[in-house]
């Protein structure tokens, strides 16, 4: 693991995701650039002294000179997104498998730049962490669409809302999200908004091609937006709107999304991720729950318990790395790979010049 020393937030989630099935073990680390931060990490966490790392530098050189059977496998990225990049690129000229926090990049020119580097090592997997993917219910309502449940998909309606920065905040969490040098040319949009994005694209198999974004920072002297909302177009004719926002006073992590085709409609809520809304135009709701019979076999196997034993944001998380265990074992395929990760960039990117240019329908270059 690169990054999630003390005092960060999701390196502590990366870790129990995946343990959780016991299909995977952390074995090393570069947890911060302060080596003393690195070696309590590290010695809280049960590890060897020598395989706590100053650096992710050294990491990489250390463990490549390890015998095969001894060596780490795979790197798992918890940095903030100017880290990204770099490990990400050290790793696979290292010779290791990536696991990335999202986004992948700073900007979509990194992003391309580390396609080319996965297409120049094809044994390698790279993989994003979109947690919300791992959601059992996510993946039926694809499958639903898929098989045709719906009829053709006509319109999109998908949200992240977040209230945690409607003031100005100064910690550790906001203090880079908020910097451009850190995170990038956006903040929200980068943060959440990729979430809505890869959520909706993931469900209906579609690209979204064309966005007219409009983009806020209500914070007085915030360098980055807070709030944006945008239409967009997906390929077949779909129409949707996206909106992201981290400054509605009081949400907590109102992920959302609706879809509705020609015969009917899915509704999905992160913060009720264990029921999944199916309509109909000549029947009653269906309210179809976790864990049930009735599911498909692909969202029986993403659950570890009986129905009424709710699941959430830990499972989901761990159905994502244990998806990536699987796809080194070559039983499977990451769910969001690098094409995915520099489609997500290039929606940042769309955004940012559709905003700066009053709203201009831009379409999304890969």
């Amino acid at each position: 693991m690169v990054g999630g020393g003390e005092g960060a937030f999701i390196g502590a989630v990366h870790r129990w995701a995946a343990r959780l099935d016991g299909e995977i073990q952390l074995v090393c680390g570069a947890f911060s650039r302060d080596p003393e931060n690195t070696a309590r990490t590290g010695a809280s966490l049960g590890l060897n002294a020598d395989r706590c790392y100053a650096d992710y530098v050294e990491m990489m050189r250390a463990e490549a000179a390890l015998p095969a059977d001894e060596r780490m496998e795979f790197v798992a990225i918890v940095t903030p997104n100017h880290v990204h990049f770099p490990v990400a690129k050290a790793a696979l000229e290292a010779g290791f498998h990536v696991l990335s926090d999202k986004p992948a990049t700073l900007n979509v020119a990194e992003a391309k730049a580390l396609r080319d580097i996965v297409s120049e090592n094809p044994h390698l997997a790279y993989g994003l962490t979109h947690t919300y993917l791992g959601y059992p219910l996510v993946g039926e309502a694809r499958r639903i669409i898929e098989a045709g449940g719906i009829g053709k998909v006509r319109k999109v309606f998908v949200e992240y809302i977040q209230g945690w920065l409607a003031t100005e905040l100064e910690n550790k969490q906001a203090d880079w999200r908020t910097d451009p040098a850190k995170s990038g040319g956006s903040g929200c949009m980068g943060d959440i908004g990729t979430h809505a994005h890869n959520l909706a694209e993931f469900m209906t198999r579609k690209k979204i091609t064309h966005v007219a974004a409009d983009l806020t920072t209500f914070v007085d002297g915030r360098r980055l937006d807070d709030d944006g909302s945008a239409l967009f177009r997906m390929e077949d004719g779909v129409k949707g709107t996206l909106s992201a926002s981290q400054i509605c006073v009081g949400k907590e992590n109102t992920l959302s999304i609706r879809i509705y085709g020609e015969t009917g409609g899915l509704e999905w809520h992160q913060e009720e991720p264990n029921t999944l809304l199916r309509t109909y135009a000549d029947k009653p709701t269906e309210i179809l729950r976790a864990g049930q019979g009735y599911l498909s076999e692909g969202a029986q196997a993403g659950f570890r318990t009986p129905p009424g034993h709710p699941e959430g944001y830990l499972e989901a998380f761990a159905n994502v790395y244990r998806e990536f265990a699987q796809a080194l074992r070559n039983e499977g395929a990451v769910a969001t790979g690098i094409d995915g990760a520099v489609r997500g960039m290039a929606f940042v990117d769309a955004l940012l010049e559709s905003s700066a240019n009053n709203s201009e329908w831009t379409e999304i270059k890969t």
